[in-house]
């Protein structure tokens, strides 16, 4: 359906496929320990299909899972957000200066002893977010024309920082501070050409649909119809890469639960402090609730895709590092769909407005098709 302009709220709500991902990931999981078990020629089939160390079938599920989110992206927004400098200042520090130190931080408090583990997770922290936040920024009615915006952005700048900074926190950081460097040295050029195949190609891949898409069929066509054909693509991606890595993986976590269960600690602990930062940051630069919203959840969201995807050509698909990427959304999902009743409740009691009738916008929200959306009277 298309909204035509009105004051009435806008309300986004999930698919039955987003509602329930917290559940269809974990039957992935089940589904690839069984695999792992009971098909142990399957390794050795995906072992057979690998180029310079990549498994093809798992390097597809990572760029299919990736492709429909940065397609939906409207890249022509940008001024939007640019010229406030406030929210784009502080994005950026959150995300490229604040977010990677904390993953860090956290990851040598916690894991310590298990360096392939902390590895992951540090891998984790550089990702930042362009996928999923888009729902839950709009499930928190925050503003959806800045959270496509940033993430274009983050995309951007992932693409250029993200082989620097992992340099940076996984060889130089730890010399600094006379810390175990043992099994952390990274090569900057491999991470980089990761980042490139798995990041560059969907990126140049979403702006070309919609460039193309817009010019020869319109925008109308091209969200109303295009992007829900191919939105949930990036959840079975997802789904298929993890029934992947899980059957690599049965062995390792069926072996040592109690250190999956170390590797969540410390993401608990991040999703949470990053959110409640972005949070208070909003709140003390005058943002104002929808934006303040928009810049928590960026800030707290990550491109777990892209860490799997890098921590898979790096180390290997059946690795700790590759685990603990694994391990990512799995606790991501579940506590950002929390922080989104945190965020409302905010909302009433921090800054006085009640974001679920705060009048919305006559543009269906970036991330959720038409047919996600109704005007409630």
């Amino acid at each position: 359906m298309s909204i035509t302009p009105t004051d009435a709220p806008v309300r986004a709500r999930l698919s039955t496929l987003d509602r329930w991902l917290p559940l269809w990931i974990g039957l992935a999981m089940v589904g690839g320990l069984l695999l792992g078990r009971y098909v142990p020629a399957l390794g050795h089939t995906l072992e057979a299909l690998e180029i310079a160390g990549i498994s093809l079938p798992i390097a597809l599920g990572l760029l299919v899972m990736m492709y429909p989110v940065l397609a939906g992206v409207r890249y022509d927004r940008m001024a939007a957000v640019t010229g406030d400098t406030k929210l784009l200042v502080s994005s950026l520090v959150l995300n490229w200066l604040v977010g990677p130190a904390l993953m860090f931080t956290l990851a040598w408090i916690f894991l310590p002893d298990l360096p392939e583990y902390r590895t992951g997770l540090i891998i984790v922290g550089l990702a930042r977010c362009i996928a999923m936040v888009v729902i839950w920024n709009d499930l928190a009615c925050g503003d959806r024309e800045a959270a496509a915006v940033l993430v274009a952005i983050n995309s951007v700048f992932q693409v250029v920082m993200f082989s620097v900074l992992g340099y940076f926190y996984l060889t130089v950081l730890p010399g600094w501070l006379g810390l175990d460097t043992a099994g952390l040295d990274v090569s900057v050029g491999q991470i980089a050409l990761n980042v490139l195949v798995f990041l560059g190609i969907p990126l140049a891949a979403g702006f070309a649909s919609r460039a193309i898409g817009e010019r020869t069929r319109g925008r109308d066509w091209y969200e109303d119809t295009f992007l829900p054909r191919i939105g949930p693509w990036a959840l079975y991606g997802l789904l298929f890469t993890i029934v992947l890595l899980f059957a690599l993986q049965g062995e390792q976590v069926s072996e040592n639960p109690a250190d999956v269960a170390r590797i969540a600690l410390p993401l608990l602990a991040y999703f949470g402090l990053m959110w409640a930062i972005g949070m208070v940051t909003g709140k003390l630069l005058g943002l104002g609730y929808a934006r303040t919203a928009t810049l928590a959840f960026t800030a707290a969201g990550n491109n777990f895709e892209l860490a799997i995807a890098v921590a898979i050509a790096t180390f290997g698909a059946t690795s700790g590092e590759a685990l603990a990427g694994v391990v990512g959304p799995l606790i991501e999902v579940p506590v950002l769909v929390g922080l989104v009743y945190v965020t409302l409740w905010a909302g009433r009691r921090w800054f006085g407005v009640d974001p679920r009738v705060t009048p919305g916008r006559n543009v269906a929200p970036t991330g959720v098709t038409p047919s996600d959306t109704e005007v409630r009277p």
